[in-house]
């Protein structure tokens, strides 16, 4: 991940990064000095380096002193022994840098890059929207009456303006929601994220909207007596808490990975398991045989891309942001599940179908 990013000589100095110890620095793009990943690494880096200004040969140092957990990193820059750059970074300042962006080479014309442009175009024009929108009705109308449907497709954006709001948090440009039939739908941006908190956040904010609603819901059927307000209340609860499943592209496995991917010790990744297996003994205890095997399937997933998480840019969470992440995690789960668990109590048969797909 990019650490540093600061004006040298007329040209930008980047210091990328990661937990494992490896740290690369880029003068102009151009790569000047590495050192390797280490099992015994030091928080204290020195990187060495000689530039060519005109007839001259620099003798450029860069040090940088780097903490993870919580972040801060410490730097300063010198050529030929003075100093002319010095400060410090902390995760308020990934959070709001723009990541790095490799420069594409360009490519001569042809029909396929046309296309690609058209489609590019394309996806941004609000008449996809609308036809997506459109499909969806018709989707969901098939499956159910159309007031149903509607009512489901309120309940689907309601969850994708969570991301949305999300996003606008932290200061990310958004381009809107767009239903896709049977498969929900995407709260999409044009900006890349720095943290794994910005993961977390953006990504459980949706179902996190969808259980306020879902609460809602269950308070206006307690008033009304309207079965059709229990109905969308059960079913809302169960969609979100499918998209809480650990497995990716789901909110849940954006969750779960960040946590995960910033554990930086055998013990954590043990502990995380542990959490793991605890789920899916509860799971199939609670009768959610369903829900257990899915877990099983998404914690396998993150564990086997574990050793790969030094090659991620995110900033990882630090010991307070795993835990509250997983609090929140867990917290937003279970009351899903009592929702779901409240109204397959009511004897009613359409109520009592969420329990027993998640029973399956």
């Amino acid at each position: 991940m990019e650490l540093l990013s600061i004006d040298f000589l007329g040209q930008p100095l980047r210091l990328e990064g990661s937990m494992a110890g490896w740290q690369q620095v880029f003068w102009s793009n151009t790569l000047v000095a590495q050192q390797a990943a280490s099992a015994d690494h030091q928080d204290h880096y020195v990187h060495e380096f000689q530039l060519n200004q005109g007839e001259s040969i620099l003798t450029c140092r860069l040090e940088a002193k780097v903490t993870w957990q919580p972040f801060l990193i410490e730097y300063s820059a010198m050529v030929d022994g003075q100093l002319i750059a010095e400060g410090s970074r902390n995760t308020k300042d990934i959070e709001q840098q723009i990541p790095h962006t490799p420069i594409k080479a360009e490519r001569k014309f042809s029909l396929i890059g046309l296309v690609s442009l058209g489609m590019k175009a394309l996806k941004s024009a609000k008449l996809i929207k609308v036809a997506l929108a459109s499909a969806s009705i018709a989707a969901y109308s098939w499956l159910f009456s159309i007031e149903f449907a509607l009512s489901l497709i309120a309940c689907l954006v309601f969850h994708e303006y969570g991301h949305i709001r999300a996003m606008k948090y932290f200061g990310m440009k958004t381009k809107g929601i767009y239903l896709i039939p049977f498969l929900g739908g995407l709260a999409l941006s044009d900006e890349k994220i720095n943290t794994r908190w910005q993961d977390v956040v953006i990504s459980i904010m949706g179902p996190f909207f969808g259980l306020i609603l879902s609460l809602i819901l269950m308070v206006v059927y307690l008033i009304t007596g309207e079965m059709f307000f229990a109905g969308l209340a059960v079913f809302n609860a169960f969609l979100n808490l499918f998209n809480l499943l650990p497995i990716l592209p789901l909110d849940g496995g954006h969750v779960l990975k960040s946590i995960s991917f910033s554990m930086n010790s055998k013990l954590g990744i043990t502990l995380c398991a542990l959490a793991a297996v605890g789920g899916v003994l509860l799971s199939y205890q609670l009768g959610l045989a369903l829900f257990g095997f899915l877990l099983i399937m998404g914690s396998l997933e993150i564990v086997f891309e574990w050793r790969a998480r030094h090659h991620s840019h995110l900033l990882p969470l630090d010991k307070y942001g795993q835990l509250v992440s997983a609090a929140w995690y867990v917290g937003l789960v279970s009351s899903l599940i009592g929702i779901i668990w409240y109204f397959d109590s009511s004897g009613d048969a359409l109520l009592q179908l969420p329990m027993q797909i998640l029973g399956t």
